[in-house]
């Protein structure tokens, strides 16, 4: 009996479905895109209306053959990538390639599902449906439309800067705003402000704290410490009263399941997850992990901008709600989310394939991380379909002479879907997050001002992005989809165009540098709004309301503007990135100009080629160590290289002798005589890590310091610091992690 061929992207999805489609079916894992463009030339027929140049991916083949034999012997074959576009144009390519080598005529058909669990998938193959042409046309325009200009572009990055830079077309627009935010910060100046706080005591005889807000009905504005001094002085003889007491009840409705970008925050925030990250492990989630010796699909598809549920899955929590947290927080209708402007609404919110596979069950059966992100999915999904919380917030007015002071507080009622799930505070809006309580307080009665509080601020300048921050900007913004979230900044790192420190975005010279290449030759092409609507535009061909041909002619006619005019622009450009000074060469005596190179910028003789010397640039000249060479007995100094900073023979090239920054902290393993060293992972982001690697493999993410744990006794502590707590130590034994605060107290 010929059996039926299912073919997904993933060998974790295939593993899953496998296990719930039995016998009479082979599942075959395509391991993503089977074509592509070529790699080595432009690949699109600009004159025959784009017309794309697709060939077989390298390294496919094999596996191309594979699915070729089983498809030889199936009398089905049901095309099961995700239900996206990339999805969508790799059942296309399938088919094609299919089409053209199955001899024995099977039926080939394209299955949905937004979940992998046994249900799903037999309702999916007992409905199969055709290829969604309009979708692989959207993913097509968009590949389209990036290559162009990938390939246009990066020579004449190349001749500016480097042989090796390039530029993407929603990558860069991302540059963009973060180099847009730096420069922002750079120009900003701070200004001095001071706020004034008084601890009232009324009569309830309970003293409550109150803040300066008014000056003669206007918003109080203090600029200085004289004058903060002078009204702290005349705040002292006056008495005061209350002269308003406002009370109201506030209901506060819990958020909408997450979609992509939303879950990517929520991750940056509470466990500093980078977006990829986030979707690395989702990823997992959805296609299937091992719980008792079978493969589960834990998560709905995870790749989606819509809040929308199904009737099942609410039903189900309805019932858990009211079994775990009882009618009262059960709201009488289902919570019923608004669609966002321009979501595509082709996949569920992400919610738990069922609610009733509870965090707490599934303990110890998933990573550490899984875990996590499992326990955000599921308590955020469980907490949309609960009832608000409810609070009684009051606003104290306290007036004497021309000030008015006012306190706040709040008391909850009722915590609602706070039993469920809270959020993660927003760092940017600074607070506590805690509730003040105030004292009983009438409208009309005296309060004593028992002391005056006075303290300097300066205004601060924006915050860098962080991954959380920087994908609620491109939301925003319409720049990017959740599809491609996650990769726009590993792609920027990975061409050191910008670097992760703590948790934020900072361009590289080198990013900025680019940047400043593509702005003053294509304006036009790299800003937000044009972005943006090219994003629209894709949607519309998905929609049915655009042609593919017509949006990338579009695109292609603006562009091509900015191509025609490019000569002039990067002579400018690259003179000013490549500058002449005023160092003259130590060979032949010329002037040496700036160079771009893989290592950074230097500085090269300019009677190039026929006087090759360079040297690192003033101001970047390696840094001494008064260290020996262990080879040759010559100075050690750090230089920087692709992986960060590193020590080197001053004898260079004739001495090649190079290792690690060591961070004068011993390997804290008995067994090892190693110290910690300064590394860099290839994504960029600093690690401290045992210079007898791979002997012992000990590594920190944060700085090490000798000291030892006063809780455990752990030979070595790091360096940590947040917004709440500021700098202060830990236990770099991660079964302690006693904190110690730098007074000393251990905590």
């Amino acid at each position: 009996m010929a059996k039926s061929l299912v073919i997904v992207e993933s060998p974790a999805k295939a593993r899953t479905i496998n296990k719930f489609l039995g016998k009479d079916f082979v599942v075959k894992a395509s391991m993503g895109h089977v074509r592509d463009l070529p790699k080595r030339e432009l690949g699109v027929d600009i004159e025959h209306r784009f017309e794309p140049k697709y060939i077989i991916i390298r390294g496919k083949g094999k596996i191309l053959q594979e699915i070729k034999k089983a498809a030889a012997r199936a009398e089905k074959i049901f095309l099961a990538p995700d239900h996206d576009r990339e999805g969508e144009a790799i059942a296309y390519h399938l088919e094609k390639y299919l089409s053209q080598s199955n001899g024995n005529g099977a039926e080939i058909r394209r299955i949905l599902f937004n979940e992998i669990t046994e249900k799903a998938i037999r309702e999916a193959i007992e409905n199969p449906v055709g290829i969604d042409r309009q979708k692989v046309d959207a993913q097509q325009a968009r590949r389209i439309l990036d290559r162009l200009v990938g390939y246009l572009i990066s020579p004449l990055l190349w001749k500016a800067i480097y042989r090796g830079t390039s530029a993407g077309r929603v990558q860069s627009v991302a540059l963009r705003i973060i180099c847009e935010r730096e420069e922002e910060i750079e120009k900003f100046i701070p200004e001095e402000f001071w706020s004034i706080d008084g601890t009232f005591t009324g009569a309830a005889k309970q003293p409550f704290e109150a803040s300066l807000f008014e000056i003669d009905g206007e918003k109080a504005k203090v600029t200085d410490g004289e004058s903060a001094a002078a009204i702290a002085g005349e705040l002292a003889e006056l008495d005061f009263t209350v002269t308003r007491v406002e009370k109201k009840v506030r209901r506060r409705k819990p958020s909408p399941p997450f979609i992509t970008s939303t879950l990517q925050q929520e991750a940056a925030k509470r466990f500093m997850f980078s977006a990829r990250k986030t979707m690395q492990i989702a990823q997992g989630l959805y296609e299937g992990v091992e719980i008792d010796g079978d493969p589960v699909g834990l998560i709905t598809y995870m790749r989606t901008d819509s809040t929308r549920i199904a009737d099942e899955a609410i039903e189900e929590v309805r019932a858990y709600i009211q079994t775990a947290f009882g009618a009262g927080d059960l709201p009488a209708k289902p919570n019923l989310y608004k669609k966002k402007k321009g979501a595509q609404d082709a996949h569920e919110a992400i919610r738990p394939t069922s609610v009733l596979r509870t965090p707490g069950e599934l303990k110890g059966k998933l990573t550490r991380d899984q875990s996590r992100v499992y326990e955000l999915i599921w308590s955020r999904f469980v907490a949309s379909q609960m009832n608000p919380a409810v609070y009684d917030q009051t606003a104290v007015d306290i007036t004497g002479g021309k000030y008015l002071f006012r306190a706040n507080g709040s008391v909850m009622r009722s915590l609602g879907y706070l039993k469920a799930f809270q959020e993660a505070p927003d760092a940017r809006k600074g607070g506590d997050g805690k509730d003040r309580l105030l004292p009983v307080i009438e409208k009309g009665e005296a309060a004593r001002l028992d002391e005056v509080r006075k303290d300097q601020h300066f205004t601060q300048p924006p915050s860098r992005y962080t991954d959380a921050s920087l994908v609620k900007e491109l939301e925003a913004n319409g720049i990017g989809r959740p599809s491609t979230y996650a990769s726009i900044t590993t792609t920027l790192i990975q061409r050191k165009y910008i670097e992760r420190e703590k948790q934020r975005f900072h361009p590289t010279r080198l990013g900025r540098d680019v940047l400043k290449f593509l702005l003053v030759g294509f304006q036009n092409v790299f800003n937000v709004s044009f972005t943006a609507r090219m994003e629209a535009e894709l949607d519309k061909i998905e929609d049915g309301r655009d042609n593919w041909r017509d949006v990338v002619e579009q695109f292609y006619n603006r562009f091509r503007e900015d191509l025609d005019t490019i000569d002039e622009k990067a002579a400018e450009v690259k003179a000013e990135l490549q500058k002449t000074t005023d160092i003259l060469c130590e060979k032949c005596g010329n002037p040496m100009k700036e160079r771009w190179g893989r290592n950074g910028k230097f500085l090269a003789c300019t009677s190039y080629p026929e006087c090759k010397h360079t040297r690192p640039l003033e101001g970047e000249e390696p840094e001494p160590t008064g260290e020996k060479c262990s080879e040759c007995g010559g100075d050690m100094v750090i230089k920087s290289g692709r992986f960060g900073r590193f020590l080197a023979c001053s004898r260079y090239p004739e001495c090649r002798s190079t290792r690690s920054i060591p961070v004068g902290v011993k390997c804290p393993r008995e067994e090892c005589d190693g110290e910690l060293t300064e590394k860099r992972t290839r994504g960029g982001k600093t690690f401290y890590g045992c210079s007898g690697y791979p002997d012992c493999k000990f590594a920190l993410w944060n700085r090490p310091v000798n000291e030892k744990c006063p809780a455990c006794g752990f030979p070595v502590m790091v360096e940590k610091q947040t917004k709440a707590r500021g700098a202060f130590l830990e236990c770099a034994d991660s079964k302690c992690r006693a904190k110690k605060e730098l007074s000393g107290e251990t905590v």
